[in-house]
């Protein structure tokens, strides 16, 4: 026997087996309860969310010879002839290669024939959309006044393309994206179903890829578990099968962006490549990344918002403290700028590197946006110029801790504080025991931090750009204040 792909040998018999569109099954169910069917609807969304899988489960119930709370019982002979595809009451038409008049005519001269067998004859219309206007003008009458023993489910992905004319004439059902939390549920389901083993942060992975589309899921993990047929589906197959990349290469690259590292940078992307990494999912999923930052950094809440581990998320958060909104934003236009581009294009790597250069350029940009982030960038050169030539006249203090007298920096964080000199060396010596007594995210900057004292001076001193970027801001430098003065 031959193999059947996971979507389809898992495809919902009932209402009950729909996931992710509870209030259309609802609506459904009563409909059929009440004796209340319409005569015409039109099911719209995206892709894989389920408009044929509840349209035929619809043809079914409404001929069902015995119904269940509205749904179809799967049992009778009408059930079995509709899911075999042998029942001469449920036509699917697909609009896509049928979509001419004559199409639609050879429709309505069918029409005028009752239902050899059960209540109703049921015409399921996919991508209907992609009818002809001659078409829809041919449909329109027979929508309009159908025998009453018959009914139209016209499914698109493109509800804008369907004439007002035609959309008038059908109840309107929309079909929502289906939550990560659901489709993960589903995939957990359909693996123990089939005796097979998976991660749960590969299931999630899949589900996070799939896009709200149930039938994307199902493809990606009969694709995925082919892999390893015996083992365990790990969260490493899934990147390497699906051509993804980690999250974590996506923070090293933003780092390598904001320390203006193109040398790195352009050695992580080559990494990726002979990895055998996918450009376009790779530019799409770290603008997400990008998108995440730009969400932790304008919202309290994003936890509830972003769909990532905890560790992740305080990563995020690090790198979130170190970039301004506007050039989460900037990034963001750039990297859609080249999703845009990337899909035809034939040099696909050229046109990466272009634009991870770009972003670590905003000289290369005239717009106001880069324009504005330059100017900042030379008030920061002024001030690291100022605080470099301060710390050239100060001593570094011998101490216990390795915190003391390194290579010359790179960048300086410094302020001063009103304390005795006693107190400042006191700091110095228990460098480490404070550190390990701040928040979480300062702690992590901290410990990449540096101390030097002369007299009542305490001078702090980062070693990369990243560190530094984060430390400089005003109100960080407060918190810092703060927490060494024991307030």
């Amino acid at each position: 026997m031959s193999y059947t792909a996971l979507y389809r040998k898992w495809r919902p018999d009932t209402f009950s087996d729909v996931k992710g569109q509870e209030h259309i099954v609802r609506t459904l169910k009563n409909q059929i309860e009440s004796d209340r069917v319409g005569h015409a609807y039109l099911f719209c969304g995206t892709r894989g969310t389920g408009k044929t899988t509840i349209a035929k489960i619809l043809a079914k119930a409404v001929n069902c010879e015995h119904p269940i709370d509205g749904s179809p019982c799967g049992e009778c002979a009408v059930c079995k002839a509709i899911a075999n595809g042998s029942s001469l009451n449920v036509i699917e038409i697909d609009a896509a290669s049928n979509n001419g008049v004559d199409n639609i005519r050879q429709i309505r001269d069918e029409v005028a024939y009752r239902p050899t067998e059960g209540r109703y004859k049921v015409y399921i219309i996919d991508e209907v959309h992609m009818l002809s206007i001659g078409a829809f003008n041919a449909l329109l009458k027979t929508l309009e006044e159908p025998p009453s023993y018959v009914i139209f489910i016209l499914a698109t992905t493109e509800a804008h393309k369907i004439p007002v004319t035609i959309m008038s004439r059908c109840q309107r059902y929309d079909f929502k994206r289906i939550s990560v939390d659901t489709i993960e549920a589903r995939l957990r389901e359909l693996v123990d179903k089939e005796g097979a083993l998976a991660e749960e942060k590969a299931l999630r992975y899949i589900a996070k890829l799939a896009d709200g589309a149930m039938r994307d899921a199902l493809s990606l993990l009969d694709q995925c578990m082919a892999v390893n047929m015996n083992g365990e589906l790990k969260y490493e197959d899934v990147l390497e099968t699906l051509g993804t990349v980690d999250t974590e290469i996506f923070s090293k690259i933003l780092r390598n962006i904001i320390n203006e590292n193109v040398p790195e940078l352009i050695a992580e992307l080559e990494e990726l490549i002979l990895q055998g990494r996918d450009l376009g999912q790779f530019v799409s999923d770290f603008t997400w990344y990008v998108r995440n930052i730009l969400v932790v950094k304008t919202t309290e809440n994003a936890g509830n918002m972003i769909d990532m581990s905890e560790e992740n998320l305080e990563r995020l958060k690090e790198e979130a403290y170190a970039i301004t909104e506007e050039q989460a934003m900037r990034y963001i236009r750039i990297l859609s700028e080249l999703s845009a581009g990337i899909r035809y294009a034939t040099q696909k790597r050229v046109l990466v590197e272009v634009a991870l250069i770009k972003m670590t350029r905003p000289q290369m940009e005239t717009d106001i946006t880069s324009i504005t982030e330059r100017l900042k960038r030379v008030e920061e050169l002024v001030r690291e110029k100022e605080d470099l030539l301060a710390l050239s006249a100060i001593r570094p203090v011998d101490t216990d801790n390795s915190y003391t007298a390194k290579p010359e920096p790179k960048t300086v964080v410094r302020h001063t504080v009103t304390a005795l000199p006693e107190d400042i060396k006191a700091v110095v010596k228990n460098w480490n025991g404070i550190i390990g007594q701040a928040d979480n995210i300062y702690n992590a900057y901290l410990k990449k931090m540096r101390i030097t004292a002369v007299d009542d001076r305490l001078t702090m001193v980062a070693e990369d750009d990243f560190t530094y970027r984060f430390m400089k801001r005003e109100e960080h430098l407060n918190y810092s204040r703060r927490h060494l003065s024991g307030g």
